[in-house]
């Protein structure tokens, strides 16, 4: 089994905090993260695939698709974007590193799969000391 992992990168806004909370209450439990004005992080994103490699390609899959994969359900989606307003698959829920790394996964899961891979994890760093790494379901 070979593993192969693409780094994609991506600058967004977010705000952790729960509608049905106050302010105050927003503020104790998630901190200045809970600003009303948002606040923002260079994310890096590596996503992992594993599976056979071919003997007519050498490859697991081709990177360049993996690389579209990526670009189009994830990239293109969040760069550039306030995460709890402005990506569709994010509506709803908490905007935590751990709940945004889940939702990549579940928007690049079927389309790897349908290339012959199977996605391993996707680690998503959002500063330099924090960072979550997620396995699936």
């Amino acid at each position: 089994m070979m593993h192969i992992t693409r780094r994609e990168r991506f600058n967004a806004a977010h705000r952790l905090y729960r509608k049905d909370w106050s302010d105050e209450k927003n503020l104790e439990v998630f901190g200045k993260c809970s600003n009303p004005n948002w606040h923002g992080h260079n994310y890096i994103l590596y996503v992992t695939i594993k599976g056979k490699v071919h003997d007519d390609t050498g490859f697991v899959i081709n990177l360049k698709d993996l690389s579209r994969i990526i670009k189009t359900k994830v990239i293109d989606a969040m760069d550039h974007k306030n995460l709890n307003l402005e990506v569709e698959f994010m509506k709803d829920k908490i905007v935590s590193t751990e709940n945004i790394a889940m939702a990549i996964w579940e928007e690049l899961e079927q389309d790897i799969a349908n290339l012959g891979a199977e996605l391993h994890c996707v680690k998503l760093v959002e500063t330099e000391n924090n960072f979550v790494e997620y396995f699936g379901h």
